[in-house]
C-alpha cells in the first residue's frame, strides 16, 4: 500500500472545504431521478422516452436498450447510428450471469496494412478519417438483432417502431442539441456539403439547422421500416446493395461479400474485484475493460476516501496509474481474433502491485519514462505471445435497468462527428470512419492522440481497437450500478471516475456524473483538467510534483444508474450535454 506524506493542516482544511462545498453544489444541482421499477438513461430525452415506453409495455432491459439505440441513431445522427457499431454488456439478476456482445465495425476484405501510407511510407493526412476509404463494415443492426433475438420479450417490429416515427415525422432540435449539432457540423462542414446525400438531409440549401428547426429524415425512416420487416436487408437485401454500389462508385472498399459475412461476436466479459464490488466491462477488441480494471488494481487498497475527493495525493496516484495503463494499451491491445492479447496478465493484481511500485508519490514521471510492462514476470498467471502486439466525443452511451434489475450498458458510435461524412444515397445511413481506430502505422497517433502498435495494425475482417467501456457493477451477484460514456480516449477515465465517485466517495449518481474530472492518456504528456475543476492550491501542488496541466473546456457525456440501499433506482445523465433519465 502506498503511503502519503501528511499535508499541512491549512491544506487539509482547504481540501476538506472544497470537497464539502462541491459535493453540496453538485447534489443540489444534479439530483438524480429516482424510480422503483425501471429506468433508461441516454444522451437524448426522446431516445430515453423510446426506451422507457418498452418497459411500460412489458418489455425487458434488452427491449428498452434496442429501442433506445435505434432512436439515438435518429436523434443523434452526428454521434452514433446504424452505419456504425459498438459493444453491449448485460447482466441477468436471476442468474448473476454477465454477457458481452461485440458488434463493432470490421475492416473490409480489401483492406491492407499499408492502405493509408504514401509512397514514402508516411501516413496520408485524413485518409483514414474522411470519405469512403475510411468506412469499416457496420455492425449495429446485426448486434441489436442478435441480442433481441436471444433475450428480447417484445416483437422486433415493436422495438424499432419509435425510431421509425422519429425519422419520418421528425423532431425539434433543442438548444443543447443545436450546440452539439452545429459544433459537429462546423468541424465536418465541408465533408457534409461535398456529399450530396448528406447535404440534402442535414442542411437547408447549404445552411445547417438551428434551434427550433424540425429535422425530418424520410430516407432513414424507410430504411428503418425495411429493417423492422427484415433486419438482414441491411446485409443481404436492397440496403446492402445500395451501400455496396455507392462504395464501388466512390473508391470505398465495402462489398456485398463484406456485408453478408458480418456477424456479431459474443465474448467473455472482463471482470475484477474492487472493494466489495465486482466490476465487469468489455474485453478486447475494446481496451476499456482491461484498462479500467488495471487502473483500479493499481489504486488497490489505497484509502482514497480518507484523503478526500480530488485530494492531490489521490489525483497523483490515479494519474500515474492512467499513464501506466495507456502505455500498456499502446503495446498489447488489439483484436483477440488476430493477436494474442495478454488480458489476464494486464488485469492481474500481481501485475498491478508490480507497476504500483514504480510510482513515486512525490513526483510525476514523464511519459517518456513510462513504458509498457514486462509481462514475462514469473509472478504473472501466464506468459504473453512472443508477438504482442480510438473513438470520438460523438460516440453515444445508454444505460437500462428493468423491474427485475436486469441491466444493459451499451456504447456505440460512428466515430468522428458524422462519421466519414458519407451518406449512402436513398438510405439516410451515415457511414462510420472507424478505420481510423486502427494504427495506420506503428507509433503514429490517430485522431485522438492514441498510439497503437502491431497488435492494432490493419487486416481484412479485423476489428479496430476501441476505448468503449460499458460497465456493470454487482455486489454478491446483485446489480449495484451500470455506467458508460462517449468521449474517445477519455472514455476509460470517465467511467473510472464515475465508478470511484459512487463506490469510493459515496456520491449519488447525479453528483458522480457531474463533478469535474481529469484525464491522462500517457501521450501526449499532459494532465487534462476541466477549467475551474480544481482549486488553485491543488493545481499548484500537482504542478510542483511535475504534472503538465492543461485546463480545458468540460468534456464527456456519460450516464449511470445505481440501486440504493432501499432498492430504489437512481439515474442521471451528464449535465454537460442534453442527456436525460426516464423512470417508470
Amino acid at each position: 500500500m502506498l503511503t502519503f506524506a501528511k499535508p499541512k493542516r491549512v491544506a487539509i482544511a482547504i481540501f476538506s472545504f472544497s470537497i464539502l462545498l462541491y459535493s453540496q453544489v453538485a447534489s443540489a444541482a444534479f439530483t438524480p431521478l429516482r424510480s422503483k421499477k425501471g429506468m433508461v438513461v441516454s444522451a437524448h430525452p426522446l431516445a430515453s422516452e423510446a426506451g422507457i415506453s418498452m418497459l411500460r409495455k412489458g418489455g425487458n432491459a434488452v427491449d428498452a436498450a434496442v429501442a433506445t439505440t435505434f432512436a439515438i441513431s435518429v436523434v443523434e445522427p452526428f454521434s452514433a447510428g446504424i452505419g456504425g457499431g459498438g459493444f453491449l454488456l448485460m447482466h441477468s439478476e436471476k442468474t448473476g450471469e454477465m454477457k458481452a456482445l461485440d458488434f463493432r465495425e470490421r475492416a473490409p476484405l480489401k483492406a491492407t496494412r499499408n492502405m493509408y501510407l504514401d509512397a514514402q511510407g508516411k501516413v496520408r493526412p485524413n485518409a483514414s478519417i474522411d470519405g469512403y476509404l475510411a468506412v469499416a463494415t457496420p455492425g449495429t443492426v446485426a448486434g441489436l438483432y442478435e441480442v433481441h433475438r436471444r433475450y428480447g420479450k417484445l416483437s422486433w417490429q415493436e422495438v424499432v417502431k419509435p425510431a421509425i416515427a422519429l425519422a419520418k415525422d421528425g423532431f425539434m432540435i433543442g438548444d443543447a442539441a443545436t450546440w452539439r449539432f452545429l459544433q459537429t457540423n462546423q468541424s465536418r462542414k465541408q465533408l457534409i456539403i461535398n456529399n450530396p446525400a448528406a447535404r440534402q438531409i442535414f442542411t437547408r440549401n447549404g445552411e445547417f439547422y438551428k434551434s427550433g428547426d424540425k429535422l425530418v429524415q424520410r430516407d432513414l425512416g424507410r430504411t428503418l421500416t425495411a429493417i423492422a420487416k427484415n433486419p438482414q436487408d441491411f446485409y443481404t437485401g436492397k440496403i446492402a446493395k445500395a451501400i455496396a454500389t455507392d462504395m464501388a462508385k466512390n473508391g470505398g472498399l465495402i462489398t456485398l461479400e463484406d456485408l453478408k459475412a458480418y456477424k456479431p461476436i459474443w465474448r467473455n466479459p472482463v471482470c475484477g474485484n474492487f472493494r466489495k464490488a465486482k466490476i465487469c466491462s468489455m474485453p478486447p477488441p475494446s481496451s476499456g475493460g482491461v484498462h479500467l480494471l488495471e487502473i483500479l488494481n493499481i489504486i488497490g487498497d489505497t484509502d482514497l476516501k480518507s484523503l478526500g475527493w480530488h485530494h492531490p495525493d489521490g489525483i497523483h496516484l490515479i494519474v500515474e496509474a492512467m499513464k501506466i495503463a495507456y502505455s500498456d494499451r499502446s503495446q498489447y491491445l488489439g483484436d483477440p481474433d488476430f493477436v494474442k492479447v495478454p488480458v489476464q496478465q494486464l488485469i492481474s493484481p500481481a501485475y498491478a502491485k508490480k507497476r504500483r511500485q514504480e510510482i513515486n508519490i512525490d513526483k510525476a514521471r514523464p511519459s517518456t519514462e513510462v513504458k509498457p510492462g514486462n509481462l514475462n514476470s514469473p509472478c504473472l498467471p501466464i506468459s504473453p505471445s512472443p508477438c504482442p502486439s480510438n473513438e470520438s466525443p460523438e460516440t453515444s452511451h445508454l444505460t437500462v435497468v428493468d423491474e427485475q434489475r436486469n441491466a444493459v450498458s451499451l456504447t456505440f458510435t460512428i466515430n468522428l462527428g458524422f462519421g466519414a461524412g458519407v451518406v449512402t444515397p436513398g438510405t439516410g445511413i451515415i457511414l462510420n470512419n472507424e478505420m481510423d481506430d486502427f494504427a495506420a502505422a506503428p507509433g503514429v497517433p490517430n485522431a485522438f492522440g492514441l498510439v497503437g502498435n502491431d497488435a492494432n495494425s490493419i487486416a481484412p475482417r479485423k476489428t479496430p481497437l476501441s476505448s468503449m467501456t460499458p460497465a456493470i457493477v454487482t455486489e454478491n451477484n446483485r446489480f449495484r450500478m451500470a455506467a458508460g460514456a462517449p468521449g474517445g480516449s477519455t472514455i476509460i477515465t470517465q467511467v473510472l471516475q464515475v465508478i470511484l465517485n459512487v463506490l469510493e466517495y459515496n456520491m449519488d449518481v447525479g453528483a458522480a456524473v457531474s463533478v469535474p474530472r481529469i484525464h491522462h492518456q500517457w501521450l501526449p504528456d499532459e494532465l487534462r483538467v476541466e477549467s475551474w475543476g480544481l482549486d488553485a492550491l491543488t493545481l499548484e501542488n500537482l504542478r510542483r510534483r511535475g504534472h503538465n496541466i492543461k485546463e480545458t473546456a468540460p468534456w464527456g457525456n456519460g450516464n449511470a444508474i445505481a440501486v440504493t440501499a432501499d432498492g430504489t433506482l437512481e439515474g442521471a445523465a451528464d449535465p454537460r450535454s442534453e442527456g436525460s433519465p426516464r423512470g417508470w
